[in-house]
């Protein structure tokens, strides 16, 4: 034990012969060394991990150390060579880039969106359009950034139309037809108002206003409404109807001679003639369930001057906050001035600009 104690005095004795044989700068170097070092181990606990100020210090500082301390630091000459010839790696290897460019960002995007809005379009018909819009791009780069996309050839990309496809492609040769009723105020009597409306447009017919709604009232209101239409009524092709004991047979034999097929919801589905119903909730909510009607006059005056309203004036969120058919003129941004409109006695209200 007393042999042990004095070869590790003498050690140390001989470690600090060798200190004062050495520079003050040496010294200087190996504590600012040291110091790095306890400094990478209190940040990176409990992993060592050196960033790229972390190996800059460290490698800059190790050269200027005696070559028998360098083997007992962190970071080994072995890893400061490493790092050299990475350095001169990256330094010396360039891209190499064959062939043309990359296709950019946005021509990718566009590629993508053409694909997807229309079906059929092959890499041939989509390089034609790419080509109207200025930009030059082979057919094999419009398959190669559709494959990255996960979009197949045109043929496999084709799918079944959507409904909301099929409606809207639809939707300008499509009429909806419903009853809505009324309660009058003194005498209760029931009265049934009965409306078409143009799916597309949103312009909506009040056909007629009765308490006793039959087969042969609904055929005579729908033949009116053809004669109305005149030249128009060649435009639609199918009305949407429920089936109500009202729809016979010759309503729709009426509407199958003017080339106008009869399409029927299922049963107790309203929300299949979803059209329709809007304008029920509409009329509901601002005009029936608001006044008090005393007859079929009342009640039939009182739809004229809101179905001109509906059309021409009331602002639908499907269009776009336009009207049906607009029947005031652009305003005039000149008149400063607004100017109110009561309609019904000013159950609703209109606003124009006028001097």
């Amino acid at each position: 034990m007393s042999v042990r104690l004095l070869y590790l005095i003498f050690v140390r004795v001989c470690g600090w012969l060798v200190l004062l044989s050495r520079s003050s700068a040496s010294k200087d170097i190996e504590l600012l060394v040291l110091r790095h070092e306890v400094a990478v181990l209190h940040r990176t606990q409990p992993k060592l991990r050196l960033d790229w100020t972390d190996r800059t210090i460290l490698a800059a500082l190790i050269r200027l150390l005696p070559r028998t301390l360098r083997a007992h630091l962190l970071v080994t000459p072995g890893t400061v060579l490493r790092w050299h010839r990475r350095l001169i790696t990256k330094k010396w290897t360039h891209p190499h880039r064959t062939g043309r460019p990359p296709v950019s960002k946005e021509i990718a995007t566009l590629i993508k969106r053409l694909a997807t809005e229309n079906t059929t379009w092959g890499y041939r018909r989509i390089q034609g359009e790419l080509l109207k819009l200025g930009h030059r791009v082979s057919t094999s780069t419009i398959r190669r950034v559709l494959t990255s996309l996960g979009l197949p050839p045109a043929p496999r990309r084709q799918t079944d139309t959507t409904w909301r496809q099929f409606l809207r492609t639809q939707a300008s040769t499509m009429l909806a037809v419903d009853f809505f009723h009324v309660d009058c105020a003194v005498t209760l009597r029931r009265l049934y108002c009965f409306f078409v409306i143009e799916v597309d447009s949103r312009s909506v017919h009040i056909l007629g206003v009765t308490a006793h709604p039959d087969g042969s009232w609904t055929t005579q209101q729908i033949r009116n409404l053809l004669m109305d239409l005149g030249d128009r009524a060649a435009d639609f092709q199918f009305l949407v109807r429920d089936r109500a004991g009202q729809f016979t047979a010759s309503f729709d034999a009426v509407l199958a001679d003017a080339g106008i097929t009869t399409v029927k919801i299922p049963p107790r589905t309203p929300r299949a003639n979803a059209y329709a119903e809007r304008f029920v909730r509409a009329v509901r909510t601002e005009v029936t369930d608001r006044m008090l009607f005393f007859g079929e006059r009342h009640l039939r005056t009182v739809l004229a001057e809101y179905a001109a309203h509906y059309n021409g004036r009331r602002p639908h969120r499907s269009r776009d906050l336009q009207p049906p058919r607009p029947d005031h003129p652009v305003a005039d941004l000149t008149q400063e001035r607004i100017k109110r409109q009561p309609v019904l006695g000013g159950l609703i209200n209109e606003y124009e600009r006028a001097a």
